[in-house]
């Protein structure tokens, strides 16, 4: 990845003047909050705020992502991009033009996290299922190479293969954009394919940002929180990619890194973070008692961020914790708090991991709840409207919702729906790399085989065998 002042003088910022102009005479703040307004009018979930605002008017933002687009298109009607004074998408991307075999950035080495979007509100979606620059983003990513390839791209220089930096480097803009950069990245790989197969080259530039941290030094202050901040949400990151692949003790380990690095750096909304995702761990690997600990942990620092939505996603991982131990009562007191949070909406405070937190996910995590006490029509209820409420393009949580519906139809003793929706996450798979969500079908089919005169169970105990073996193959 090139260094900030390499992009800089690539593609100069230019003013958008155009864009200005639509903000008339009410403040960056003001509009702000007039974004997130239409945001929520069309279903969409923005962090914008004064500083985003003006990073689009000083040219900083040459191309929102399709969030963002979809706001802006919705609130000006009848403008395009470019009439909003943005540069077309396929000019930011590279798409529109191919550099000649001899031309001089043709010889540019490849990197693992080539340009992309502007990634300003959390995870960023896409136009299909085929969509090119997810593809062209995870052949990237998975033809990386070595920690010296990594570290090339997060800017770093570092010795080769040594995962260390010089004594005393020098730490700057460029090289905590590109740990911040990282991140998003690899939540825009996850979003679109899932872990598996992602997460051992995402280690890569995890260790070059510790590395950093460890010999770097910063005239600035801000600049330290920064990378301690983004060094650990890529460990939570790269935490996730391991617990979504079924490697749930290296997840456990990177998220007391994490945990470890907001700590250290008196970061609370990291920290929160940290223990939100350790507890989501703790109830998959059976640690109920833990779940419940962790979550409130995540809570009392959660405090210090004033998000709402924050609070009620911890107050779900609460309540599934308090689900496994089946405590009914307790549970319930979880979600009723995780609602009444939810409700108050969405804050400019809301960290921007938390984009994936809307109304599909708060269903998904209830159909979790009740299906762990045993209540499968309920949460068959629950991930019936996760999945319903899903947008297509996050094509991962959508096999999500629907592996979690199949699991819970063939449980409630629907085997029939259950089918139909286990055919529904089988043809999702080809896209969508996840052991989890594996897990969760084969035990769905070991529910249905005793029912295969019902109708659709045995295609789809069939599909599901030849899909398994093609995995294994490969």
């Amino acid at each position: 990845m090139a260094s900030s002042s390499q992009a800089s003088r690539a593609h100069p910022a230019h003013p958008n003047l155009a864009f200005r102009r639509l903000r008339g005479s009410r403040s960056a703040g003001e509009f702000a909050t007039a974004v997130r307004r239409a945001a929520r009018e069309i279903g969409e979930q923005v962090s914008c705020d004064a500083r985003y605002i003006g990073r689009v008017e000083s040219g900083e933002i040459r191309c929102p992502n399709y969030a963002y687009e979809r706001v802006f298109l919705h609130m000006f009607p009848g403008l395009t991009l470019t009439d909003l004074g943005f540069t077309a998408r396929e000019d930011v991307r590279g798409r529109g033009r191919r550099a000649a075999p001899d031309a001089p950035e043709a010889r540019t080495p490849a990197t693992p996290f080539p340009p992309c979007r502007p990634f300003d509100d959390g995870r960023p979606d896409s136009d299909s299922d085929s969509d090119e620059e997810s593809d062209v983003l995870r052949r990237a990513f998975m033809t990386s190479g070595s920690v010296t390839v990594a570290a090339a791209s997060l800017g770093l220089g570092l010795a080769s293969g040594s995962g260390s930096v010089p004594a005393q480097r020098r730490v700057g803009e460029a090289e905590v954009g590109a740990v911040e950069e990282a991140v998003r990245r690899i939540r825009l790989l996850d979003d679109r394919h899932g872990a598996d197969g992602l997460y051992r080259r995402a280690a890569q530039p995890l260790r070059a940002a510790y590395a950093l941290l460890d010999a770097g030094t910063w005239s600035r202050r801000s600049t330290a929180d920064r990378l301690h901040a983004g060094a650990g949400e890529l460990a939570i990151s790269v935490g996730w990619l391991a617990h979504d692949s079924g490697r749930l003790d290296d997840a456990r380990s990177h998220y007391a890194e994490a945990l470890a690095t907001a700590r250290v750096a008196g970061d609370p909304g990291l920290e929160a973070h940290a223990f939100c995702n350790t507890s989501f761990l703790a109830r998959d690997a059976g640690r109920y008692r833990e779940a419940v600990r962790t979550a409130q942990a995540g809570r009392r620092a959660a405090r210090q961020v004033a998000s709402p939505r924050l609070l009620s996603l911890l107050a779900l991982r609460e309540a599934g914790g308090w689900a496994g131990l089946g405590d009914r009562a307790a549970c319930e007191q979880s979600l009723a708090r995780a609602h009444a949070y939810f409700e108050q909406g969405a804050s400019p405070h809301d960290p921007e991991w938390m984009s994936f937190f809307a109304e599909p996910e708060r269903e998904a995590l209830q159909a979790q709840c009740w299906a762990a006490l045993g209540d499968f029509r309920r949460a068959a209820h629950h991930a019936r409207r996760a999945a319903a409420l899903q947008d297509h393009r996050f094509t991962r949580n959508l096999a999500l919702y629907r592996a979690e519906l199949a699991a819970d139809l063939a449980r409630a003793g629907a085997p029939d729906e259950a089918a139909a929706a286990g055919e529904q996450v089988l043809a999702l798979l080809g896209d969508v790399r996840s052991s989890r969500i594996r897990t969760m079908l084969a035990d769905t089919a070991r529910v249905l085989a005793p029912h295969r005169r019902a109708e659709g169970v045995a295609a789809f105990l069939d599909h599901h065998a030849t899909a398994t073996r093609r995995v294994s193959r490969a």
